[in-house]
């Protein structure tokens, strides 16, 4: 799908494709795209798009290079946080002197957060590094605020661990614990990896003289660009920190549940200690013996029954006594 926004004024609007030409856009944008639809621009826009498979790609070298005048760069983004399984994938961002080409394969919702965002505030965007960085900014902010959102479920998820007044005994409540921790640390490995791929954008950007080949930041573009970096710096120090986070929830749910078990475990082994004493009288008085005085005795019964009780109870009075139970 292609979506192309120009220059309206101070502002961007979407760009009717069936009046208007792609050369007019200030901001093309590729969801998905076909063949075809990957064609069209680059006749119209004189551009080598980027295979899937390229975007894909680790190396710095098929991050970050120039090609025929055109910057491209790639970073991870994270698409629809919201979800129970947010994701993440790669956006090429191929800037041009004079507009800016965005090619991904999920629904990152910065980009369109940006677009709305654009269309309704005055804005100086001239050039394609201005909506370049204007993107970046939208995808920052996105992820400042699922961090956000994350440091108040691991505040939930700590309250559900800790709380005194949990009913003993719900393993399987323990087990979504664990679940939503599980979830919660891979939503902070995504986070921190789209983190380290925008920052390793914005120091290139910001170290690239102007003389070099292709677009550079200019002057008045830079101290948005360091001001990103600093942000970008501060949201890793937070997500390395929620890491640390989710370790010890994940520690002390691991802790709760042995807790739990040992529990158990004590109150099968007092219970098999109570009635150890009793069983032993029982078995000696259900031997087979001819010469045993008390099976002759009038109140032989009641007198090993009453035997049996206080075996038991003693053991149970000592643990009482001992605050083991």
């Amino acid at each position: 799908m292609i979506t192309a926004y120009a220059r309206r004024g101070a502002r961007l609007e979407a760009l009717d494709l069936t009046q208007r030409h792609l050369s007019e856009a200030l901001w093309v944008d590729l969801e998905a795209p076909t063949e075809a639809e990957e064609d069209a621009v680059e006749a119209a826009l004189g551009l080598d798009i980027p295979t899937r498979e390229d975007m894909q790609e680790i190396e710095v070298s098929s991050r970050i290079y120039r090609e025929g005048g055109v910057l491209f760069l790639t970073a991870q983004v994270i698409a629809s946080p919201e979800a129970r399984e947010a994701e993440i994938g790669p956006v090429t961002f191929a800037v041009l002197p004079d507009r800016l080409v965005t090619v991904h394969y999920h629904h990152p919702r910065s980009l369109s957060y940006f677009a709305d965002w654009a269309a309704r505030h005055d804005t100086a965007l001239e050039t394609g590094l201005d909506a370049l960085m204007g993107l970046l900014e939208a995808v920052v902010d996105r992820l400042a605020d699922i961090l956000e959102g994350e440091a108040r479920s691991h505040e939930i998820l700590s309250k559900a661990i800790f709380a005194a007044h949990r009913p003993s005994g719900k393993a399987e409540t323990l087990g979504a614990v664990l679940q939503r921790i599980g979830r919660a640390e891979a939503m902070n490995g995504k986070v921190t990896e789209s983190l380290a791929t925008i920052l390793r954008l914005l120091t290139y950007l910001t170290s690239t003289p102007e003389t070099e080949e292709g677009p550079c930041l200019h002057a008045r573009q830079m101290p948005v660009a360091l001001a990103q970096l600093q942000d970008l710096r501060s949201l890793r120090e937070v997500a390395a920190a929620q890491a640390e986070k989710v370790r010890f929830l994940l520690d002390a749910t691991l802790g709760v549940i042995n807790i739990r078990q040992s529990d158990v475990i004590k109150i099968f082994s007092v219970v098999a200690f109570v009635f150890l004493p009793p069983t032993l009288i029982a078995s000696i008085y259900g031997m087979n013996f001819v010469h045993m005085p008390e099976l002759k005795w009038t109140w032989g019964y009641p007198m090993a029954l009453g035997l049996m009780v206080v075996s038991a109870l003693v053991p149970w009075a000592i643990f009482r006594w001992k605050k083991w139970l």
